[in-house]
């Protein structure tokens, strides 16, 4: 009797250990692999792929799906489609209650529909994830409201006038110098988003220009608070996004209705702090008019007017250049300008840009963090590569357009100047009489 209990015993033990071999042979997954299954992956079923090829399609971020998502994205007129990269959770846009996937199919905005979605991604049958950022329920980015732009001058509302109280007089020391110009203007930046509160960026890891191999497993913005898209000047601002085509060197045809939103937008932020103050400086110095109607036709034709670039007329302007982005298509592809935090939010929402590692700092012990708003970076965008990119986040549109055009009449090509913490030195090229390129560089 004991003989046999002793054989039942070893049997069942053999099993558990064959069992265990067996797994190991036949490539199962340990716990750490398990938790690996992105979103992307679970609503497009290659998470029944071999791990081999899972793992070839990361290394490769997912390109040529992009590619084909993006002529899908394209078919869409009011969406702003969220496709984040394979390693997360792609953001949604909500519109009159429905809800669209990546692949443009759309779904009844209900807690049914999204927790079906959550419990998909997230059982990883009895496995916790480890040393990954938490699952989160995608992001909804309402824009259907940025139709109204487009009305009439007639049928605009802007926000009111800023308080009283707020000193926008220059100073005679910020007259003599621009550096204490430009920090006054952080200062007046009353719209500028707070770390952590309003948004937060995972840096990922730090890389040398020349380094071309992806160093962020994730996206540069892990949230972003969605109360900023109501924010009147950002809102306005993302409404002027998609007015150009990204390739240098097409012509530009600019609609009345895109004429209208050019003419809001600059309404808009010159209702604002950093614009006033702007023109207090310019005015102050017999560069603009001192009527503030004359002053917002010029920040329009400085920034919305159209001039040649790359052998074809028309096909650019200085907004387009410095917060779109323009695709060199002569030699080599390359991205040129695209300097704006918003603007890489929204395309990296959509799968646009490959967010791929920050650049180091020239000095040690800088080492960005998720509180840096001055960032070195390089990315992929449309699968064309900007090896070295500068963008300072979290600011307010009207900052940005003060600061370029302050610098872009004061200034000369290199502008070293203080930014609240950050010394920068604003680089600004001429074409002509109009912005050729406008962009920060740290100087740490």
């Amino acid at each position: 009797m004991d003989g046999l209990i002793k054989g039942l015993i070893d049997v069942a033990l053999g099993a558990v250990g064959n069992d265990d071999d067996g797994d190991h042979r036949s490539g199962s997954q340990n716990p750490d692999e398990r938790s690996r299954s992105t979103w992307s992956q679970v609503v497009s079923g290659e998470e029944d792929k071999g791990e081999e090829e899972n793992s070839g399609r990361r290394q490769g971020h997912h390109r040529s799906q992009w590619n084909r998502e993006e002529g899908k994205l394209g078919q869409t007129e009011e969406w702003e489609i969220a496709g984040s990269r394979p390693s997360r959770r792609p953001q949604k846009a909500v519109h009159e209650g429905y809800e669209k996937d990546e692949y443009g199919g759309q779904h009844d905005n209900n807690q049914n529909y999204w927790k079906q979605k959550e419990e998909k991604e997230e059982s990883n049958d009895g496995w916790e994830t480890v040393g990954k950022k938490p699952p989160r329920r995608p992001q909804k980015v309402k824009m259907d409201h940025w139709n109204k732009y487009k009305q009439p001058a007639s049928g605009q509302e802007y926000s009111d006038e800023i308080e009283d109280g707020i000193n926008i007089e220059p100073s005679e020391e910020e007259l003599d110098d621009i550096s204490q110009a430009c920090n006054k203007l952080w200062k007046l930046d009353l719209n500028r988003l707070v770390p952590g509160k309003d948004y937060q960026i995972d840096c990922g890891e730090g890389k040398k220009v020349y380094q071309k191999e992806d160093m962020a497993q994730g996206s540069l913005f892990y949230w972003l608070n969605e109360d900023v898209f109501r924010r009147p000047t950002f809102s306005r601002f993302c409404s002027l996004l998609d007015n150009y085509n990204p390739h240098e060197g097409y012509k530009e045809v600019i609609t009345s209705e895109e004429r209208q939103e050019e003419a809001a937008f600059i309404e808009e932020i010159s209702r604002t702090a950093p614009i006033k103050y702007l023109f207090k400086y310019l005015s102050a110095k017999g560069i603009v008019s001192e009527n503030y109607q004359d002053f917002k036709r010029t920040m329009t034709n400085l920034w919305f007017d159209l001039y040649g670039r790359g052998g074809t007329s028309s096909c650019s302007s200085a907004f387009e250049h410095v917060f779109v982005g323009e695709i060199k298509n002569r030699g080599e592809q390359e991205v040129s300008g695209f300097h704006n935090w918003l603007q890489f939010y929204l395309e990296e929402a959509k799968g646009r840009v490959d967010y791929q590692g920050y650049i180091f700092p020239r000095r040690r012990g800088q080492t960005p963090d998720s509180e840096t708003q001055l960032l070195t970076i390089q990315f992929e965008w449309n699968g064309v590569l900007k090896s070295v990119s500068s963008t300072l986040v979290g600011v307010s549109p009207e900052f940005e357009i003060a600061l370029y055009t302050l610098c872009f009449y004061v200034g000369g090509e290199d502008n070293q100047v203080q930014l609240g913490p950050y010394p920068v030195n604003i680089k600004c090229y001429r074409f002509g009489n109009k912005i050729g390129s406008v962009f920060p560089i740290a100087e740490c």
